[in-house]
């Protein structure tokens, strides 16, 4: 389900979960003009990022998917690393009920297939010791292909930092 306004509470509901708060802190405030961002994002480029509802019970999984990286430093470092890539990337958050259950691979599977439907290179990013969202990179098939310094967490040190050190993947288009 694409991510707008109206899905607003439910982003906030998996940025609420303990463990998805300490990778991505957010406010019900700043949920709601994400939630906004997104919906247009799906309005003006047809890709961006979706919330994951258990098929069974309904249940809220978390969110993830594809969509085009905003201009800013995160893209210009990793246009450094990747000449060839054009801006697009996967990735996701889910609710720590769901973690080890296979969801965020098949959420970045379905994001994967989405971007590729639009681009030739697809890449994913997280701080360097966020080894479980690594592992999901990686049996993908995505490769490592070198560390960028971004806004995020750094391991040992409390809060958010501007400088964290970020882990790039990236796959081609089979």
């Amino acid at each position: 389900m694409p991510i707008t306004a109206e899905r607003a509470d439910d982003l906030w509901a998996v940025h609420a979960d303990d463990a998805v708060a300490e990778w991505y802190p957010l406010t019900r405030d700043e949920a709601l003009a994400r939630a906004r961002a997104w919906g247009e994002a799906w309005e003006s480029d047809g890709i961006c990022k979706w919330l994951a509802y258990e098929r069974g019970s309904g249940e809220l999984v978390g969110r993830g998917g594809s969509s085009l990286l905003p201009d800013g430093h995160a893209k210009r470092a990793i246009s450094a690393l990747i000449p060839a890539w054009d801006g697009y990337e996967i990735g996701w958050a889910l609710r720590s009920p769901f973690w080890g259950r296979g969801y965020a691979t098949e959420i970045g599977r379905a994001g994967l297939e989405l971007a590729f439907s639009m681009t030739d290179v697809v890449v994913a990013f997280t701080e360097r010791h966020n080894i479980r969202s690594r592992a999901v990179m990686e049996r993908l098939g995505m490769s490592g292909v070198g560390e960028i310094t971004a806004e995020g967490l750094v391991e040992g040190r409390a809060g958010v930092h501007g400088d964290a050190p970020f882990a790039v993947y990236a796959i081609e288009r089979p």
